[in-house]
């Protein structure tokens, strides 16, 4: 496996902000937001601040392994999109072995902030804690490499969207609910549309490459309407369980983040270039978050 050398508009970025680049910060969101909604809704119930923190620290430490894993298997197996917002063994930035090194190191600390919750909930939240794991791995890993198979939507979908809301909820009130569920289904949907925004970008790169994508499958503008669902869906997820009295009113304050979501349509109607549609991935990410943090605060207005 090659090395690829630093362009030299590149020799000034200090490891520290290659590093920085690796583990994109800008995607933690995806991590941070089903924790926050799932502790949400279960503060009605019971709040136990110290797990909460383990539990976003260590969401945010398997998202920082996973990110990573991604970057080093995409250059190892030559799939990795020259407009993609990481790139750092591509750019030679940093080798691509300690990239592979410090996933592990994500992976092994996010597991230690599972084991101490394990210690206070008991077993389901180890089992959730290595699927996640392992889910974040073989994300690209052989022999599975699911997120190379068109399975990417579904397992974010599932991992990053109900189960992780839902262990959330676990882990406070050491049981599950249908409220929690309907919480999480949102959120799953929001995730998944970043991916799929990825890989809206990524279309012409993964096809060259044999990438297998739900996006590269059905190509524009079916590519399209998938994301309008996934993104206006959310909407619907909230509101559909609010007009039957399954969950609180106040969370229709997801409402203020409509605008956030048709800025993000506008920039898929517009541009077709791959450099240009990053703006779509932002703007998606930044969509769920808004999103997230507002429908979290929904049920703590409920809550109170």
């Amino acid at each position: 496996m090659e090395e690829s050398a630093p362009r030299p508009d590149e020799t000034l970025i200090t490891k520290r902000q290659a590093w920085w680049i690796a583990i994109r910060p800008f995607s933690y969101p995806a991590s941070i937001v089903p924790v926050l909604v799932g502790t949400a809704v279960a503060a009605d119930e019971r709040l136990r601040p110290g797990l909460f923190i383990l539990a976003l620290l260590g969401s945010v430490l398997i998202q920082a392994g996973t990110n990573l894993a991604t970057d080093f298997f995409d250059f190892a197996h030559g799939v990795q999109p020259k407009a993609t917002l990481g790139g750092v063994i591509r750019r030679g930035l940093i080798s691509a072995a300690a990239v592979h090194r410090a996933a592990f190191a994500c992976f092994a600390a996010g597991a230690v902030c599972g084991l101490v919750i394990v210690a206070f909930t008991g077993w389901p939240i180890l089992a959730v804690g290595l699927a996640s794991v392992l889910a974040g791995y073989f994300y690209t890993a052989a022999p599975f490499s699911y997120g190379r198979r068109g399975l990417g939507e579904v397992f974010v979908f599932v991992f990053m969207g109900l189960i992780m809301v839902m262990a959330s909820y676990y882990v406070q009130v050491e049981r599950l609910s249908w409220q929690a569920f309907l919480a999480s289904l949102p959120v799953a949907l929001l995730v998944a549309d970043i991916l799929h925004a990825n890989n809206l970008r990524d279309i012409e790169n993964d096809r060259a490459r044999g990438k297998v994508t739900i996006a590269s499958v059905i190509d524009r503008p079916a590519a399209d309407y998938v994301y309008y669902l996934l993104t206006f869906g959310s909407f619907l997820a909230v509101a559909g369980p609010v007009a039957a009295g399954a969950t609180p009113a106040t969370t229709l304050i997801v409402l203020l983040a409509l605008p956030l979501a048709l800025s993000a349509v506008r920039v898929l109607r517009r541009e077709r270039e791959a450099a240009a549609l990053n703006l779509l991935v932002r703007g998606t990410a930044r969509l769920h978050a808004a999103f997230g943090i507002l429908l979290a605060v929904g049920y703590l207005l409920a809550a109170v």
